[in-house]
C-alpha cells in the first residue's frame, strides 16, 4: 500500500513534534518535512511534493489561510487545517474550508498528554481521509450566489422539509447549495454536518452572509419555518417533530452513532415519523457511510425524494457511494444541480 508522504506546518516546535510523532506512528504515513510558517511551507512543497499538507492557521510571516490560497491556485494538495477552538480560530477555518481545505483538527485544550492523544486518532484518520480526496472537486470555482429557481406559484406545494448530511467536504458543499437556493423556499432546510462544538456557528454565519435564505445554527425546540436552513450544533444530534401541525428542532444527547454526535442517521430516521409532510433528503461529500440507515427507514415511510451527490463532484464519495449502492436513492447529480433537484423535488 502505498505511504502517504506528510508536511507538517506550525509555528510551534512543541505542536510540530507532536503533530509529526503521532503521524510517523502510523506505518502508512511518514512526514517528510516540518516548516514554521506558511512562506517556508510553500518552500518545502516545491521540493519535497507532499501528498498531504497540515496546516496550522494562525503563524507569522504567512498565516495558514494565505498559504492555503496559494497551495490552491498554484499546487492544489489535501490540507487538513489545525485549529485553535477560540471563536476567531473557528471562524478563520470554516473560511479555510471554502478556500479548498479538506477537513480540520481542533488543537489540543492543553499539553497534557490526556488531551494530545484525544486528538491523535482523529488527527491520523483525517490525514488518511485526505489522501484520497478528489483534488478537482475542491479546486473547481462555484457560483456563490443563484441562479435562483422559484417554485412555479401554481403548482401544489404541500408542507416540506429538505434535510441535508454531509462530512468532510461538507462546508464547501454546502455554499454551493445553499446560495442556490431561492429566497422564497417553501420548506424550512435541516442540516447535519460532522463537526465539533464551536465551530457550527461560525459555519452557520458565513453561509448566513452567502446565501438568500437565512442561514443559523439550530436551537433546541425551535419552529422550523420556510426560506431558513438549520445546522445541527456540534455536540448533539438534531431530530425534527411534529407538534400540534408544526414541525419543531429538538436536540437529542444520547450516544453517537459510529463516532458522530450529530449524525446524519438520527435525523433522517426522525422524519420517518413524521407524516403528511413531502420530505427531500440529500447526502452529499463524506467519508464512510452516515445517512445510509437513516435513508431506508425513511424511505420506508413513504413520500421521500432522496438525492446524492455524483461521484465526480464529491470530494470524498464515501457516503453518496454507501447510499447509492441501497438502490433507494431517486435522483443522483453533480454538486451544481442540487439545488434544482431539491426545488423541483418541492414543487412536484
Amino acid at each position: 500500500m502505498k505511504t502517504i508522504k506528510v508536511l507538517v506546518v506550525d509555528d510551534s516546535a512543541f505542536m510540530r513534534k507532536w503533530i509529526s510523532d503521532f503521524l510517523s506512528e502510523h506505518p502508512r504515513l511518514e512526514v517528510i518535512g516540518t516548516a514554521r510558517n506558511g512562506q517556508e511551507a510553500l518552500e518545502k512543497i516545491a521540493v519535497l511534493h507532499p501528498d498531504v499538507v497540515t496546516l496550522d492557521v494562525e503563524m507569522p510571516v504567512m498565516d495558514g489561510l494565505e498559504t492555503l490560497r496559494h497551495i490552491m491556485e498554484k499546487k492544489p494538495l489535501p490540507v487538513v487545517m489545525v485549529s485553535s477552538t477560540t471563536k476567531e480560530g473557528a471562524e478563520n477555518t470554516v473560511t479555510a474550508m471554502q478556500y479548498g481545505a479538506v477537513d480540520f483538527v481542533a488543537k489540543p485544550s492543553s499539553s497534557l498528554s490526556l488531551d494530545l492523544y484525544k486528538v491523535r486518532d482523529e488527527l491520523v484518520r483525517k490525514v488518511l481521509h485526505a489522501s484520497e480526496a478528489n483534488i478537482r472537486a475542491l479546486t473547481v470555482r462555484r457560483s456563490k450566489v443563484g441562479p435562483w429557481r422559484s417554485l412555479d406559484k401554481t403548482a401544489h406545494v404541500e408542507k416540506a422539509i429538505v434535510a441535508i448530511g454531509t462530512s468532510t467536504g461538507g462546508p464547501r458543499a454546502l455554499e454551493t447549495v445553499l446560495t442556490q437556493l431561492p429566497p422564497d423556499l417553501a420548506a424550512p432546510v435541516v442540516i447535519v454536518q460532522h463537526m465539533p462544538k464551536g465551530f457550527t456557528k461560525s459555519l452557520a454565519n458565513r453561509l448566513d452572509a452567502l446565501s438568500a435564505i437565512t442561514v443559523k445554527e439550530a436551537e433546541d425546540g425551535e419552529v422550523l419555518r420556510n426560506g431558513t436552513a438549520y445546522i445541527a450544533p456540534g455536540g448533539v444530534h438534531l431530530a425534527v417533530r411534529e407538534e400540534n401541525g408544526v414541525l419543531k428542532a429538538h436536540f437529542d444527547a444520547s450516544p453517537p452513532r459510529a463516532g458522530h454526535r450529530p449524525a446524519v442517521d438520527v435525523l433522517f430516521e426522525s422524519l420517518a415519523a413524521i407524516h403528511h409532510c413531502r420530505k427531500v433528503v440529500v447526502i452529499m461529500t463524506g467519508m464512510g457511510a452516515d445517512g445510509t440507515k437513516g435513508l431506508k427507514k425513511l424511505k420506508e415511510s413513504g413520500d421521500v425524494e432522496a438525492i446524492a451527490e455524483a461521484r465526480e463532484t464529491a470530494v470524498i464519495y464515501g457516503m453518496p457511494r454507501a447510499a447509492i449502492e441501497t438502490g433507494v436513492i431517486d435522483v443522483i447529480t453533480p454538486l451544481d444541480g442540487i439545488a434544482a433537484a431539491i426545488v423541483q423535488s418541492i414543487g412536484e
